[in-house]
């Protein structure tokens, strides 16, 4: 890496990550809520009773660098309302500390918190940007593209039922899924999946508060060479277009045409966002309905229940936990009075358990009447894009692995990822029938 290069990097650290990691530390230590669910290992491993503590604080949770809500009306009227915004990503910086990180981001490939991703952007940018997309996932587009969802889960199964022993549900079929949809929806060819896949995987941390240096400068390499590449993706699509979305929007002659920036970072986010929310809800899926067999059994006989069964996942255990809006203006949410400045984190882990909306939120129940009532693709015009086609590709995941192996049951050596904002699991060990019946066995030979 360049020293100058290096340089920028090393300021963008100390400037968004370096100081709040040491405050966040701090606070957690002393029993602050937000920094302890941020930092503290033992509370994002079971975070429940701490966020349920920033609920019961009130419609606006103080702390010393950032204010929290964990309540469902509140999250809801910050994320739709115009007295907030994304900050350029930054929001819990001031607006000096922003300043700074605008300059130290000149000439680098911008991340999935950096402007022009659509994470980063408010009005009147994110709307040309997001226009230019959202075609292509509309809900007549998602239903074009659930032939290929069924095939890469009947390839990937037919996999599966050929190997003996334990397998990871994450690295063997949760994440192909989604991986191998959304790279044809950006014209990428399959043997490229698996470099991206990785990639992707090690700029995500990006979107996590109070980063070690060594873990930033590794996921700033990653958004690199990401773009790197995207560059030469957009070249060849230039070349030789394909029938996919981005191939499209390379050749539009729309008068709001994106930009080679804009292109390549839209790029990138969809990559990303477009496997990583759907291999964390298979996984935590998964996890849920072992937990929980006598639901998964009613799944089983009955499919038509798949499509709550997945919009209760998401609420009890979401693959996004939190976002974070900056108030704009002087304003008031709920009665709550909100300060020019102030960044806000918006717990929507928090927001899918409040019991004013939700009877004994801390039961998982895959046949709950309002279950879709969740934040868990946020609100308002930042509602993810993808929405739809996560819901989709989920759902024919689930039911297709459940057809095929009935009795699939979770094994010991599951591990969470370390990630704060996303939620999931890094490895998640299982066995399938005949697998189970062979350990079996092989135990009682011993």
């Amino acid at each position: 890496m360049p020293r100058l290069e290096t340089a920028q990097t090393y300021g963008r650290w100390l400037t968004k990550h370096a100081s709040g990691r040491a405050l966040l530390r701090a606070r957690a230590k002393r029993g602050e809520l937000l920094p302890m669910l941020l930092m503290d290992d033992a509370v994002a491993a079971n975070p429940s009773a701490t966020i349920d503590a920033i609920r019961a604080s009130g419609p606006v949770h103080r702390g010393a660098l950032l204010a929290s809500t964990a309540r469902h009306d509140v999250a809801n009227a910050i994320l739709r309302s115009d007295d907030f915004g994304v900050a350029g990503g930054h929001g819990e910086l001031p607006v000096g500390g922003r300043k700074v990180m605008e300059l130290l981001s000149k000439g680098t490939p911008a991340g999935p918190l950096d402007p022009p991703s659509l994470l980063a952007t408010d009005p009147p940018d994110h709307a040309r940007i997001r226009r230019q997309v959202s075609r292509a996932f509309t809900a007549r587009a998602v239903t074009r593209l659930s032939e290929r969802v069924d095939e890469v889960a009947d390839r990937l199964l037919d996999d599966l039922a050929q190997r003996t022993g334990t397998v990871d549900l994450i690295a063997d079929y949760a994440a192909w899924l989604p991986l191998a949809v959304i790279a044809d929806v950006l014209g990428i060819a399959e043997r490229d999946h698996a470099r991206l896949l990785g990639l992707g995987n090690r700029a995500a941390v990006l979107l996590d508060p109070g980063l070690s240096w060594s873990v930033f400068k590794d996921a700033e390499a990653a958004v690199a060479e990401l773009h790197s590449w995207f560059d030469g993706h957009l070249e060849q699509l230039r070349r030789t277009p394909g029938d996919d979305v981005l191939s499209s929007l390379v050749t539009s002659s729309d008068s709001d045409n994106l930009d080679h920036t804009e292109l390549r970072t839209l790029a990138l986010l969809l990559l990303g966002a477009g496997f990583e929310t759907t291999v964390n809800l298979i996984g935590n899926a998964v996890a849920l309905l072992d937990q929980h067999p006598d639901q998964r059994d009613a799944l089983i006989a009955d499919p038509s229940g798949w499509a709550n069964a997945v919009e209760e996942v998401l609420r009890f255990d979401p693959p996004v936990q939190s976002t974070l809006r900056q108030a704009y203006v002087d304003t008031e949410v709920c009665g709550e009075p909100v300060a020019t400045g102030q960044g806000v984190v918006v717990v929507l882990a928090g927001a899918n358990r409040d019991p004013a909306v939700f009877d004994d939120p801390h039961r998982f129940d895959v046949t709950r009447p309002n279950a879709d009532a969740h934040l868990s693709f946020s609100s308002g015009i930042h509602f993810c894009i993808g929405a739809g086609l996560a819901r989709l590709e989920a759902q024919t995941a689930l039911r297709k692995l459940y057809e095929r192996f009935p009795d699939l049951t979770v094994r010991p050596g599951a591990e969470r990822r370390s990630t704060r904002i996303l939620r999931g699991y890094e490895t998640l060990p299982v066995l399938t029938q005949c697998d189970l019946s062979a350990a079996i066995s092989a135990e009682t030979a011993r």
